[in-house]
């Protein structure tokens, strides 16, 4: 029989105890990686920019879209994930199809990335498709 109380856990280390005065070994060291854009803050720049050229407001693209202005506006700032069927409405209302902006939004994220890290595509200098390095599964 076990001389522990019956409600008492039993506590098993995940990794051994260090050795006393053992020195901990250091992380490895990383240099700074640039932080990739969020993909709510390139759809968000999308949608604005493709609002400002046709020279439309916010509220009449809302209404258009079926959308609050206040979401829209959200959305717009990369502040809100936006669901694929508000930015399908989003996109309809400037006269994009869904594809549309994520293409958009794509070569945005290619173009910020690709200034980032000084090279476009993998490793190969230039990118051979429009559609290069995102896959998008619904």
């Amino acid at each position: 029989m076990s001389n522990r109380a019956p409600n008492e856990a039993r506590v098993i280390p995940l990794r051994p105890a260090a050795r006393p005065g053992a020195v901990p070994a250091a992380p490895p060291r990383r240099g700074p990686t640039p932080a990739e854009p969020l993909w709510r803050d390139l759809i968000g720049d999308v949608l604005r920019r493709e609002r400002l050229a046709q020279e439309r407001t916010l509220k009449d693209v809302a209404e258009a879209a079926r959308i609050s202005m206040p979401y829209l506006s959200e959305v717009e700032r990369g502040r809100k994930e936006a669901s694929s069927e508000v930015l399908a409405a989003a996109a309809r209302a400037l006269g994009l199809g869904l594809g549309d902006l994520l293409s958009l939004a794509q070569g945005e994220l290619v173009r910020i990335t690709s200034r980032t890290t000084g090279h476009l595509g993998r490793g190969t200098g230039r990118t051979t498709s429009s559609h290069d390095g995102l896959c998008l599964v619904a």
